[in-house]
């Protein structure tokens, strides 16, 4: 590797993209990361990192994908790691001037067709909830992880319905197909791993422990946890009965009664890359390596420590929903204050999202934004 290897990343305000980009810096690349026009993400504070903008594809899509092409033409990048659903899409629409350390072509629109995947999941013999399974009552939900409209790039939304009337509903405000499940309520997990053509290696996983809403959302706070021998072989027989190759992360949810349910395949960089890196798994310089050498076989860590992983700008958002209290059906499944307060207080050994030493810039734009993003969202 040469001093002056650059590596193009986006996008920008992707939950993993600081936690990438400090990952391939320490491992000595150049890091360029595109950013949506105008935007101010966490990264764009990083010494480390260049920012290079393009059209957002909410705006454009396929000048997006134009900027995203002429980016690679002037940077030169030795690989094009997508990481979000967005930069996936994109990344894929085109023939870059570098390799993409990412799926493309079948295993690109299988990252982003949850129907698809539903469909390997069950055939590898994991749990999916489908409709027919009880009453209700279900989520409705797009079955793309982004569509096109009108030449923009959209990201629909799903919601609850809990009777029959409730799901048309929902669905017809879908751009897209729809997806209809029976709701699961259960503890988050995740199983990661990176896929050779010699099989999968460097398998681990995560537990969510606090989620940034206690109602649903993503994770504030997770922990590292062995993976199960039946989930990582179901996990196996879905990733090479697709020929998947790179990095990916099988998405559960674990039900009170035990059963690990199958929710999504993320084909791209997840949001809890901050423990894997911490614990020795740098899943992204693994990318670029393999994209660089299509028999590349990563070293997976001995003894990787058992770790607990925190998000500072999602725990404050989590401790001040709980001390705003519960409303409506939340009443009686609502997390205590008193044992919120001491959850969420910082303990030895703790490790936090986005931060690196010589980048605290990085880690209080990130907190930051993300408490004021959450405050702009009830107003």
């Amino acid at each position: 590797m040469s001093a002056m290897d650059r590596v193009l990343i986006g996008f920008a305000d992707a939950l993993a993209a600081p936690e990438s980009a400090f990952c391939l810096a320490d491992q000595g690349y150049r890091v360029v990361a595109f950013a949506r026009r105008g935007s101010r993400p966490a990264l764009a504070a990083a010494r480390s990192v260049e920012i290079v903008e393009v059209t957002a594809p909410e705006t454009d899509a396929d000048a997006c994908v134009r900027d995203i092409a002429d980016a690679v033409e002037r940077y030169r990048p030795v690989a094009v790691l997508p990481l979000d659903d967005h930069a996936l899409w994109a990344c894929s629409r085109k023939d870059l001037a570098a390799p993409l350390a990412g799926p493309r072509g079948e295993a690109a629109r299988f990252a982003l067709d949850k129907r698809e995947q539903i469909d390997a999941a069950r055939a590898a013999g994991l749990a999916v909830p489908g409709r027919e399974d009880a009453a209700g009552p279900w989520i409705v939900k797009p079955a793309l992880a982004v569509v096109e409209h009108e030449g923009r790039l959209l990201r629909p939304t799903g919601a609850l319905a809990r009777d029959e009337d409730e799901i048309e509903t929902l669905g017809a405000r879908i751009d897209g197909p729809v997806l209809v499940q029976r709701a699961v309520t259960g503890v988050g997990e995740g199983v990661f791993g990176f896929a050779t053509a010699s099989g999968v290696r460097a398998w681990s996983g995560h537990r969510r422990i606090r989620m940034m809403n206690p109602r649903g959302s993503g994770s504030s706070a997770c922990r590292s946890v062995p993976v199960q021998e039946p989930l990582r072989e179901a996990a196996e027989r879905l990733v090479e009965g697709i020929g998947w190759r790179g990095l990916f992360m099988v998405e559960l949810l674990r039900d009170p009664e035990g059963t690990a349910w199958f929710m999504e395949v993320n084909g791209r960089t997840w949001g809890s890359m901050a423990l894997a890196v911490r614990r020795g798994y740098p899943y992204p310089v693994w990318a670029v390596r393999q994209a660089l050498d299509p028999g590349f076989t990563p070293e997976p860590p001995q003894g990787a420590p058992d770790l607990l992983c925190r998000h500072l700008g999602r725990e404050l958002v989590h401790l001040a929903a709980v001390l705003r209290g519960p409303s409506g059906a939340d009443t009686g499944r609502w997390p205590g204050r008193a044992e919120t307060l001491r959850a969420v207080l910082p303990r030895r050994g703790d490790r936090w999202y986005n931060w690196r030493r010589g980048e605290a810039g990085v880690f209080i734009r990130d907190t930051y934004t993300t408490v004021a993003g959450q405050i702009r969202s009830r107003t």
